[in-house]
């Protein structure tokens, strides 16, 4: 008789072991192992519930009233200390000012629940596109790329030259 080659020798696998009735739990053991896996399975879809909430409640920002002049007047000062604002716009919706500082202009605008102020020329503010009621400002950041003011019209008359204490014939403007 020829002896087997390990190559043709064959593993015994679980469905050998099952058929001999060596791997099978009793029933009480299957139904600890179902009782064990419904409270994980419970405990996990909590877990992920109470998570998906969390991330829910974070993302709810609170309402912000519009800008006012005051405040906003108040937030360029707080960004901007020491650059006098000549000339300050308040957007027709609330949601920004674009003031005039020499030969800068000085944005702020709302994103989120907060608001972001930036800088650029002057120039680079009166050449800006206004269409349909919104300036868009392009201010070259990445973390905010663009500034969408609502006015009802831009620029304001006489702005490049407009002295501190007049107001213009448009928009909403609050002088010195």
């Amino acid at each position: 008789m020829r002896k087997p080659s390990a190559l043709s020798a064959r593993a015994p696998n679980r469905l050998d072991a099952r058929r001999a009735g060596v791997d099978s739990p009793s029933p009480e053991d299957a139904a600890i192992l179902n009782h064990a896996y419904l409270v994980q399975t419970a405990g996990s879809a909590v877990a992920v519930g109470v998570l998906i909430a969390i991330a829910a409640w974070a993302k709810i920002a609170k309402p912000m009233s519009p800008l006012t002049d005051a405040r906003a007047r108040a937030l360029m000062s707080e960004e901007f200390p020491g650059k006098p604002i000549d000339a300050l716009w308040v957007a027709t919706d609330g949601a920004g000012a674009l003031a005039k500082s020499g030969a800068s202009a000085l944005v702020l605008c709302e994103v989120g629940d907060g608001y972001v102020a930036r800088h650029i020329p002057w120039a680079q503010a009166l050449a800006s596109s206004f269409r349909d009621g919104v300036l868009r400002l392009d201010l070259s950041d990445v973390s905010a790329p663009a500034a969408r003011l609502a006015f009802d019209a831009w620029p304001p008359l006489g702005a490049a030259l407009e002295p501190a204490n007049t107001k213009p014939a448009t928009g909403r403007k609050t002088a010195s």
